[in-house]
């Protein structure tokens, strides 16, 4: 069986950079909410334990390419405000540099990206401050809109790790390249959140109801499941980054073309593990379209005797946040009939209430039980 699922540019609605972002009754674009957010970061303060903001991201410039290099290996490279920020700003800058043709990100260490910078996110919010605890999520979701809507080709080199928000500066892109060393996942379930930056979007555009089961599972996949499920449009070994990315440096036009002949001459053609979770296709598709998180449990638990798939999924699902399995379903299907745009705002007030706690704690107490363990 040969699975390639095509989803290189997810057909993007999306052409405006401003779009309403809604907090309670009030809407707001999304600068004036950022400037808000600034403003109560300026009167708020909050421990933090990194050390040095200067050197998160490192950048090569070449003649015709601009390189960004996330730059905190010992924290798995998850993404910081400061992070955010800087990217943003690169970004924004190289979008007017004729010179640049192209714009490369890849991670320092064994991951791409481990996601944001949740620990610190809770942090605030656990110290009441709710503001700035949001607005991460808000310049988060902002960096991710302005990566999908960006004019000139971006290719995430993502050799190794990439989950959570690091699949939010890598998905959304237009060439995916990943290794035998990317691991993928959305874990956001185990944490008492939802899959976020803009995954909404792009898990519930895959075939069938896998984007309902990885959403909802936090399961881990591949870069040979990535590829072959639309998720990465090329397969690359982590031993050729170097020559390829040398290729890269040479180009002189911003043809998506041209770009993609370049990756295609170091690609190879892999098939999914005999396990894949590709290759339950039916059963997935029956159990994750039923209505309710509650329905979908009850026919995981019919056949756990039966077969061993049924028996681990029902037990993931069982020890993730009822309320994130609840909120993440509905969220993945109202994904699938929205923009991106729309995704992201949606996706900001679901955070928003995350945050704050007025309907569920769980982000709080899943996230820290869960931090308790991994000591």
């Amino acid at each position: 069986m040969h699975w390639h699922f095509s989803l290189q540019r997810f057909s993007f609605v999306v052409n405006n950079r401003s779009p309403i972002l809604y907090i309670g009754t009030k809407a707001s674009t999304m600068a004036e909410v950022a400037t808000k957010a600034s403003r109560l970061n300026s009167t708020s303060t909050v421990s933090s334990t990194i050390s040095s903001d200067a050197d998160q991201i490192l950048v090569e410039e070449g003649l015709h390419t601009a390189t960004a290099i996330l730059n905190r290996p010992k924290k798995l490279n998850s993404i910081t405000d400061h992070m955010v920020a800087c990217l943003k700003k690169l970004y924004q800058k190289w979008e007017k540099e004729e010179n640049v043709k192209a714009v490369i990100l890849k991670g320092n260490g064994r991951a791409f990206c481990a996601g944001g910078d949740v620990a610190r996110v809770c942090e605030m919010g656990k110290a009441g401050l709710h503001g700035p605890a949001a607005a991460f999520f808000n310049e988060e979701y902002q960096l991710n809109y302005l990566l999908a809507t960006l004019k000139k080709p971006h290719i995430a080199l993502i050799d190794g790790v990439v989950m959570g928000g690091g699949n939010g500066i890598a998905i959304h892109g237009m060439f995916r390249v990943v290794t035998e060393k990317t691991v993928f996942a959305m874990p956001e379930t185990s944490l008492g959140l939802h899959p976020d930056v803009g995954a909404s979007f792009f898990l519930s555009r895959l075939p069938s109801r896998f984007g309902e089961y990885l959403a909802l599972t936090g399961e881990r996949i591949d870069g040979a499941e990535m590829l072959a499920c639309g998720l990465a449009t090329h397969y690359v070994l982590s031993e050729d980054f170097s020559l390829l990315e040398n290729d890269l440096h040479n180009l002189q036009t911003s043809s998506q073309d041209v770009v993609n002949n370049t990756l295609n001459k170091f690609s190879k053609v892999v098939s999914p593990h005999s396990k894949s979770f590709l290759f339950r296709e039916e059963a997935i598709n029956k159990v994750f379209s039923m209505e309710t998180v509650e329905d979908i449990l009850l026919a995981l638990e019919a056949k756990k005797g039966v077969d061993s798939w049924y028996k681990s999924t029902f037990e993931k699902l069982k020890k993730a946040s009822p309320m994130s399995l609840k909120i993440t379903l509905r969220s993945i299907r109202e994904g699938r009939h929205q923009t991106l745009d729309q995704c992201l705002v949606r996706e900001y007030r679901m955070s928003h209430e995350a945050v704050i706690g007025r309907v569920s704690k769980d982000f709080y107490e899943v996230f820290m039980s869960f931090a308790l363990l991994c000591l």
